[in-house]
């Protein structure tokens, strides 16, 4: 099995289409997306974000980090929300983002998680995080 991360990409477009869009009608056709997922077990966590409009960026670009309070950027520099899903093969997480509802004229981006495993583990900074995440439960 192996993480994926469904990074959702909306448009000008579905931005529109979700805004006028009834919340009870978004509410059931996501619960019942997640709903499945949870059923099958491959969901290990979902979120949308909070607007735009309420985020800032810091700009790395120049010799001094500059931080822009939102809005910023044009829509398809943006994403509303995630899924991490943990499935047997990037086949299988595609096939979940073909499912997503609420979906139309927008993209969704698919990454594969890198583990801690995949990383030194004689480096003292791993051996920490690795310390870390046993004390939390994440391993």
């Amino acid at each position: 099995m192996a993480k994926y991360m469904l990074i959702m990409r909306p448009t000008d477009e579905s931005f529109a289409t979700f805004a006028n869009t009834d919340f009870a009608e978004i509410m059931d056709a996501m619960g019942k997306f997640n709903d499945e997922l949870i059923r099958a077990g491959v969901l290990l966590a979902a979120e949308g974000l909070d607007d735009a409009n309420e985020g800032v960026v810091v700009d790395f670009t120049g010799e001094t980090p500059v931080v822009t309070d939102g809005p910023y950027g044009e829509t398809k520099e943006l994403f509303a929300g995630y899924y991490i899903l943990d499935v047997a093969s990037k086949q299988e997480a595609v096939e979940w983002a073909k499912r997503a509802p609420l979906t139309a004229g927008s993209k969704t981006e698919i990454r594969r998680v890198t583990t801690i495993d995949e990383f030194p583990q004689d480096n003292q900074w791993i051996q920490k995080e690795r310390a870390w995440r046993e004390l939390t439960g994440q391993l």
